[in-house]
């Protein structure tokens, strides 16, 4: 016999027991809570800051305390997964507040008139930044300077760093002593090397090479008009840049499989038809890093300009971010300096994305 307890039945009762919230639910009302009061907070810090009603260290105090508050509530709202997403989550904080943030406020001060000398500070300008751009021959000119650079001097530093990449990587005596000469110049900062090439061996009073030029009745003067003047910025540039380029080509040279082009020289293929059908498409993922970052590089020369011509003769050899330094910093007009940033950037994105989508989908069908 077996005996069965029987349940309490509430069949057409409408009762209904209250439940318990549970420790998950509390944490993620807790998160949402300190998440909105750390946000309102920084809001109105920023709005203050927009006014002129805070300085920069109560904004930055809010800042700080907004990141942790979402550090925070992520762990309490997420729990173990919270925890493993706390190693990402400050770095992505940073660069919104490092990165982010600065872009967005120099959108702004670029509609402003604002020069550090003027105790009457920032007034709202409108287009007037843009405008005086369109008309600014220097700054044309500068950006031409940097086109120039980078169309000219970065292919010509690829196919020197393509040619010793390959000579390097031959079995050939000694391939580890010229390994480390030709890193040399890449070892030195560009103030340096500046200084070594442009005025310790072009320069026309005191340097060896146009002496040694004007022996043989060749009169030339590196410096003496703006298109010698940045042909020969370029050359300087080229020989501090180019092991760059060598390392990351030989690299690729290296990682490629040896079996291949075996097999490619068993079936009679040439030195020249193996490099074009499979030496340099292969290479051509490593070639497009390589390239990129060194027209990046090439966007953002200053330090080679200011050394070896200081913009000269003239404006003439001035590249855009020289321009935008001496306008900004040396000469206190915040908002015009700041305005040829901004448009500087979107030229540099508009100039790469145009890169990657004529290059990619090439590399895309050598990798896949």
């Amino acid at each position: 016999m077996s005996y069965q307890t029987a349940e309490p039945s509430y069949a057409g009762s409408s009762r209904i027991e209250p439940t318990a919230p549970t420790a998950g639910t509390w944490r993620r009302t807790a998160a949402g809570l300190l998440v909105g009061v750390a946000s309102l907070g920084f809001a109105l810090a920023s709005v203050l800051r927009a006014l002129e009603e805070w300085g920069w260290r109560p904004f930055a105090i809010a800042a700080v305390v907004w990141i942790i508050a979402v550090d925070v509530a992520i762990v309490l709202a997420l729990g173990q997964r919270g925890q493993r997403l706390i190693f990402l989550l400050p770095a992505v904080q940073i660069t919104l507040l490092v990165v982010i943030f600065p872009t967005i406020f120099g959108s702004y001060v670029s509609f402003t008139e604002w020069r550090l000398n003027d105790p009457s500070g920032r007034s709202f300008a409108g287009l007037d930044n843009f405008r005086y751009m369109w008309g600014d021959g220097r700054f044309w000119n500068a950006l031409k300077n940097n086109f120039v650079f980078v169309l000219v001097g970065v292919p010509l530093q690829y196919v020197i760093a393509l040619g010793l990449a390959i000579l390097l990587n031959q079995d050939i005596r000694g391939r580890k002593v010229f390994r480390v000469i030709f890193l040399l110049p890449f070892m030195m900062s560009p103030v340096a090397a500046g200084w070594m090439i442009g005025r310790s061996i072009f320069d026309a009073r005191w340097g060896p090479l146009p002496h040694l030029l004007e022996r043989f009745g060749i009169e030339w003067t590196f410096f003496e008009t703006g298109p010698r003047a940045v042909f020969s910025l370029i050359i300087i540039n080229a020989w501090y840049s180019i092991p760059f380029m060598l390392v990351m080509l030989l690299a690729g040279l290296q990682a490629m499989p040896h079996e291949v082009f075996e097999a490619a020289r068993i079936d009679g293929a040439g030195a020249w038809q193996t490099f074009r059908d499979m030496t340099f498409p292969l290479l051509l993922p490593v070639s497009l890093t390589a390239v990129v970052l060194r027209i990046v590089f090439e966007f953002k020369l200053i330090d080679l300009i200011l050394v070896v011509t200081g913009g000269g003769p003239g404006d003439a050899s001035e590249t855009l971010t020289a321009y935008i330094y001496r306008e900004g910093y040396q000469a206190l007009n915040v908002g015009y300096g700041t305005a040829m940033a901004q448009v500087f950037l979107v030229i540099i994105i508009v100039f790469m994305t145009l890169i990657l989508l004529m290059v990619g989908r090439k590399v895309r069908d050598v990798v896949y």
